[in-house]
């Protein structure tokens, strides 16, 4: 035998390891007791076999491999004696779990000990069941836990209920087994074995719906009952907590009645009674009380309660919200937002209180009451909500200005009744918190504004009166400048003055400084500097004694830095010294801009920005309209000669202002045809004339995504004209390539088809990217079911790449009665020598059962 082993207690290995000063002491000290326990199981030392165990439990509890140990537990387990047999079971839950295969062999153990006549050793095979139990252990030994659930000593029951909660966890068929015994439980008196017992009620319902509509039937009144006696029982020392008997059963009991009440009107009204008795009884001022009273509002929520009990659940939580630990506070907020859905009106009395929650100092209560109050706001309280939401913006904490902007602007859009009070509040806003202001918002209000005549004057007053004071808010100088350059003679003129307004007078000159200060501000972005460019180009044309200051401020950005800039100043200055005679035309102000499609087309992009793929090809509608003065980049389109830039007197080719003016900012008129007509000539120079290039995501485009017009009509290709590719950048020399026709039709082909699925492919092609193929695949239902959870997948040689959109749909109706649509691009890397070839998989379910359909396409047309 190893005298290190016999000689070392626990308590003397404990005090060495704590007395350690580095790990490499503790390793040492760890490595000679393993080692001598190791010896000591070689020789089957019965002796000291506990103590061995009890030591490599805290060297496991160290983190320190302890598996050569495992089956000195199970010759503990087998030990006849107690003190043996609590020390096997404890390293059994401690070393091992049910994922060890030697577990198995500890059954037959746990089975004699199940019937053993000392009740402490079948407490400690419960207690180890419960914490170890397997799915095939559960299976074998569910019949003795289920009878000892019918004992009479309370402690073996409880411990019964609680394995028995395991087991059902494992094998949720052997619910029906203990529906009666667990139905038995709630009859006990000792409130350990009713605890376990409603525990064990509450399992099984989760597990089965027989034994939910069992126990609906046969506990309710005794939950009732146990909840009556727990609330007007008088003291007791062994269960008080804080003056309030026993709130762990009492929390368990409401939390099994939400469960038997839901979706339940009998269960339900027969509850309504001692529900009410709890929520008004229990004492709010201690935490005890408040976590009865959650949990009662949570099953009054939960189960068909009247609407009174409804009411006094939600008054409960709006004196939970005056309470001062915001925990609690945090809790009732939560609460609410799951009420509103129930009893929107009562929670609207409570409104005062949540807002002022709103302004708390603890930012997860700031931003959840926030949320709360968005589900608040409806058509008779948005103006005063929206008022006190923006009065709170101007002093709110700067890491809190975002989410409330976003969540005011949300307010203030979809609940507006008129647009002058829609233009004010967004006004604000952007004074408060422009730069917190999302691209798509701003856009909608420059949307709004054009289609609001009689409020364009007041519109750009307003902003004039803002930028004075707010101009480091980036969205503000945006619609301030656009309105200016739009309505700038509304400004000077003081056109349609509201009643509302004070009188103020702004000179051309003033009005020019405006746009200028956005110009040169050094926080200005790409984006503020190009629509200030623009502005200057449309007010030359309406402020004529201020053209040469503005020809002067135009001309001083040739030598910027930024190409984009660079490139505009020359092109504009082109324009205003040479141009005259189209100069009116090209910048009059912008038609009325499509408001119905632009915010549909908002409401319903799941993508802030559309790719570059769908943005290239040519729309009339305004859906498309991301940056509302032309700073979305409009397609890429041939550039021909129409204007001779050496020359002051050059032709212009007739066409309506409307037309160029819709294709030029990419925006759809309400009289636009939707026809595919090839757009004119000169909308196709204008619009590259005055694309800024920038996504709306973007604050301002980088100078490796902005592309000079003389570059992108070379990589064009114009389809033929009678004259030269036009120069933009006065007389350099242009590398357009000669006109060819690449305008190749391709047929629709039949990709895939079977006795249940029809797929068809139509093709696309980019003239300036022959590589690029624009797929259109439509997928048709030949069945007479419907197939649901509808996937398209491809798969594609090395030498091309390919990108799937999402599908318009994942159910495709039966009987060819719809459709789904899905769009692919594919690159062939190799065009011109290698045929396109794709491998298609359909997975779907069809009568509830899943299908898998596959197969080769290789009829694509050539060319591709």
């Amino acid at each position: 035998m190893n005298p290190f082993s016999s000689g070392t207690r626990l308590r003397d290995m404990i005090r060495a390891i704590r007395a350690c000063k580095t790990a490499a002491e503790e390793r040492a000290v760890v490595r000679k007791e393993c080692a001598a326990i190791r010896a000591a199981i070689s020789e089957n030392d019965q002796d000291y076999r506990h103590r061995n165990l009890a030591k490599l439990m805290f060297i496991h509890m160290l983190g320190y491999p302890t598996h050569f140990g495992q089956m000195e537990c199970l010759k503990l387990i087998a030990s006849a004696g107690f003190p043996e047999k609590r020390i096997g079971y404890l390293g059994l839950m401690l070393l091992l779990d049910e994922r060890q295969e030697v577990l198995m062999l500890v059954t037959n153990s746990l089975k004699q000990d199940l019937n053993h006549s000392n009740q402490y050793i079948v407490g400690l095979a419960l207690c180890a069941l419960g914490n170890i139990c397997s799915a095939e252990m559960a299976r074998d030994l569910a019949p003795e836990v289920e009878r000892l659930l019918h004992g009479r000593d309370p402690n073996i029951k409880k411990k019964a209920a609680l394995c028995s909660i395991r087991i059902i966890r494992k094998v949720p068929d052997l619910a029906e087994n203990f529906m009666g015994p667990a139905a038995s439980l709630l009859k006990e008196k000792h409130h350990g074995v009713l605890i376990a017992g409603v525990q064990l009620c509450t399992d099984l319902c989760k597990a089965n719906t027989d034994a939910l509509e069992y126990l609906r039937k046969n506990c309710t009144e005794g939950l009732v009952r146990i909840l009556k006696d727990v609330s007007n029982s008088p003291y007791a020392p062994e269960y008080d907590i804080a003056g309030i008997t026993d709130p762990f059963l009492h929390i368990r009991v409401l939390r099994l009645m939400r469960m038997l009440g839901q979706e339940d009107a009998d269960s339900s009204e027969y509850m309504n009674d001692i529900l009410a008795q709890v929520a008004t009884k229990t004492e709010s001022n201690k935490n005890v009380g408040n976590a009865i009273l959650y949990e009662c509002v949570e099953t009054i929520m939960g189960i068909e309660a009247t609407s009174g009990l409804r009411v006094l659940a939600i008054n409960i939580l709006g004196r939970f919200l005056s309470n001062r630990d915001n925990n609690i506070r945090y809790v009732a907020l939560n609460m609410l937002m799951k009420a509103i859905t129930v009893d929107a009106q009562a929670v609207q009395r409570h409104r005062t209180t949540i807002l002022e929650c709103v302004k708390d100092s603890d930012a997860s209560i700031r931003k959840r009451a926030l949320e709360l109050v968005f589900l608040l706001v409806n058509d008779g309280n948005v103006k005063p909500l929206a008022k006190e939401l923006i009065d709170y913006l101007e002093v709110s904490d700067q890491e809190f200005k975002g989410d409330l902007t976003a969540k005011i602007c949300s307010i203030v859009e979809k609940f507006s009744q008129e647009k002058l009070w829609y233009i004010d509040q967004m006004f604000k806003v952007l004074s408060l918190a422009g730069n917190y202001v999302k691209d798509d918002v701003w856009h909608a209000l420059i949307v709004v504004i054009s289609n609001a005549p009689d409020l364009q004057g007041y519109s750009v007053r307003s902003l004039y009166r803002a930028l004075q004071t707010s101009y480091e808010q980036e969205s503000l100088v945006r619609v301030a400048v656009w309105c200016i350059g739009e309505y700038g003679e509304m400004l000077v003129n003081n056109v349609g003055v509201l009643e509302v307004e004070e009188p103020m007078t702004v000179t051309e000159s003033d009005a020019v400084d405006a746009v200028e200060v956005a110009l040169k501000r050094h926080s200005s972005d790409m984006t503020t500097r190009a629509m200030s460019l623009i502005a200057l180009l449309k007010l030359s044309s309406r402020f004529t004694p201020t053209s040469e200051r503005i020809k002067e401020i135009v001309t001083q950005h040739k030598g910027s830095v930024a190409l984009e800039l660079q490139q505009r100043s020359i092109e504009f200055n082109s324009i205003i010294q040479r141009h005259q005679n189209i100069k009116s035309s090209l910048v009059e102000r912008m038609p009325v801009l499509d408001e119905a499609a632009y915010l549909g087309k908002r409401a319903g992009s799941s993508q802030p920005t559309l790719s570059a793929e769908k943005s290239s090809k040519p729309t009339t509608s305004a859906a498309s309209l991301k940056l509302p003065n032309g700073v979305a980049k409009p397609p890429a389109a041939p550039l021909v000669d129409l204007l001779d830039l050496s020359s002051d007197d050059a032709p212009v080719l007739p066409s309506a202002p409307n037309d160029f003016l819709n294709d030029l900012l990419g925006i759809g008129l309400p009289n636009s045809s939707s026809s595919g007509a090839a757009p004119s000539t000169t909308t196709d120079l204008l619009m590259d004339l005055l694309s800024i290039g920038t996504s709306p995501a973007q604050n301002g485009p980088s100078d490796s995504n902005v592309v000079p017009s003389s570059a992108k009509a070379a990589e064009s290709k114009p389809a033929p004209v009678t004259a030269p590719v036009m120069d933009l950048l006065d007389g350099l020399p242009s590398n357009a390539s000669p006109p060819r026709d690449e305008n190749l039709v391709y047929p629709t082909i039949t990709a895939f088809e079977s006795s249940t699925l029809k797929i068809a492919f139509s093709f696309e092609k980019q003239p300036e990217k022959p590589q690029v193929t624009l797929i259109s695949a439509t997928f048709t239902n030949l069945s007479s079911s419907t197939l649901t959870n509808f996937i398209f997948q491809a798969a594609v040689p090395k030498f091309v790449q390919l990108h799937l959109d999402p599908a318009s749909s994942s159910t495709l109706p039966a009987n060819g009665n719809g459709t789904i649509t899905q769009s692919l691009r594919v690159t062939n890397t190799q065009h011109g020598q290698k045929p396109l070839a794709m491998r298609v998989r359909m997975a779907y379910k069809f009568n509830d059962e899943d299908k898998l359909e596959q197969g080769q396409i290789s009829n694509f047309p050539p060319g591709l």
